[in-house]
């Protein structure tokens, strides 16, 4: 496994390891939705940021984690890591995903997850998991969307900085299902250029 920071770009969205030059914008994209948040297991906005980015970092540092801020029109729109759940078996996560409120429902998240994991299985992952809260039907549907199966939801699976517990939806993509549904992806994004 050779995964590496790299930035990466498409036709719409550019992905740059996340450094402290893009946490002004990143940290405005935040406040643009009050009420998300709640669907996260941890928060983002206002004094949050920081424990955040900081917490980031070191799992950056560690080789934990590549942090990745998205732009869109060269805006910084949000953010996408990698998180590797086991390395040795070439296993990772896209997690850690947010998405300005303008910006949802377009291009930036099947273009963001086509260039991620692209770099994922050229890079020799295996296996991609996403994991959403049971309760966010919305990043349910988009991770259905991309073209994920779901393997289960992990009952009881974390407290949330809001102190509620949650329960947890879990889906990967497969190296050997890479093709099809990158080719599912590509012509999404054709429907964008038309």
């Amino acid at each position: 496994m050779k995964l590496e920071a790299n930035t990466l770009e498409g036709r719409f969205v550019r992905l740059e390891p996340l450094e402290p030059r893009h946490y002004p914008a990143l940290k405005e994209a935040c406040e643009a939705d009050t009420e998300i948040w709640d669907l996260y297991p941890f928060s983002m906005r206002g004094a949050h940021f920081d424990v955040w980015a900081e917490r980031t970092a070191k799992n950056v540092e560690r080789g934990e984690a590549i942090a990745y801020a998205v732009l869109f029109k060269g805006e910084v729109v949000g953010v996408s890591l990698f998180v590797v759940i086991d390395g040795p078996s070439r296993r990772v996560e896209i997690g850690n995903t947010y998405f300005r409120p303008d910006v949802r429902g377009g291009v930036v998240n099947p273009e963001s997850k086509l260039l991620m994991l692209d770099h994922a299985f050229a890079s020799g992952i295996r296996c991609v998991q996403l994991r959403v809260d049971a309760k966010n039907t919305r990043s349910r549907a988009a991770v259905l969307k991309l073209g994920a199966k779901q393997d289960g939801i992990l009952r009881q699976d974390r407290i949330t900085w809001t102190g509620r517990t949650r329960d947890t939806v879990i889906f990967s993509i497969l190296s050997e299902e890479w093709p099809e549904v990158r080719a599912k992806l590509l012509a999404r994004l054709e429907a964008f250029s038309a």
